[in-house]
């Protein structure tokens, strides 16, 4: 998938009412044999979606693009296949009070904002949207807050992840970004050391918003 800008998205939400959400439930192993990036909507909480009364199988939660999901979401193994997997099931965003430290990073990295709310903040989300599943949420990357009906909740996200985010940037992007720099190192460095060798790396630089962990 192309990386995307994320500023702002709003959407309907589902409530997974489940704490300690590992990288396994999320899709379990087997399916990360596949190649690619993409084509792993069917294999989202694949144990779990055998259940009818699955939330995720409720057709009032048909089209929701912001998932509500309790606290330690994304723990466990590093498998990236996690955050493309909700990516293609249509999720945007993830809310919680807290997540797995790799999940997070990954998911910065595919377009999939993960804001960070106080858990009573995730008990209000559940109980609106399961009151009314219509209801709108917004993540607002911008001003760093959830909206729904009468909420707005100020929620927590690493200033580089939100960068990534809100430029559209993948690690590829950032180093294509920086290639002018990496050429003219290995220019400088002597012959007898191992060599990047120079590319057109450099062509694939571009302007806009300077990266923060450049600038502290």
């Amino acid at each position: 998938m192309s990386p995307v800008p994320v500023v702002r998205h709003t959407g309907t939400a589902a409530p997974l009412r489940r704490r300690d959400v590992d990288t396994d439930q999320i899709i379990p192993a087997e399916f990360c044999k596949r190649l690619g990036r993409t084509g792993y909507e069917d294999t989202l909480f694949h144990r779990w979606r055998q259940d009818a009364d699955f939330v995720l199988n409720l057709p009032r939660y048909a089209g929701a693009s912001v998932l509500v999901a309790g606290p330690d979401f994304g723990i466990g193994s590093s498998r990236e296949h996690a955050v493309w997997a909700l990516r293609d099931f249509g999720f945007r965003a993830v809310i919680a009070s807290s997540f797995g430290d790799i999940f997070r990073a990954n998911a910065a990295k595919n377009q999939l904002v993960t804001p960070r709310v106080p858990e009573e903040a995730v008990q209000r989300l559940w109980e609106l949207v399961e009151a009314d599943p219509a209801t709108e949420v917004t993540v607002d990357l911008r001003e760093r807050v959830v909206l729904a009906g009468s909420m707005r909740v100020p929620f927590e996200i690493g200033e580089h992840s939100r960068w990534q985010l809100m430029n559209g940037l993948d690690d590829i992007e950032i180093t294509l970004r920086r290639g002018g720099g990496i050429d003219a190192h290995e220019q400088r460095r002597p012959a007898w050391l191992p060599r990047v060798v120079a590319s057109s790396v450099a062509a694939g630089t571009a302007g806009g918003a300077s990266d923060p962990a450049e600038t502290g």
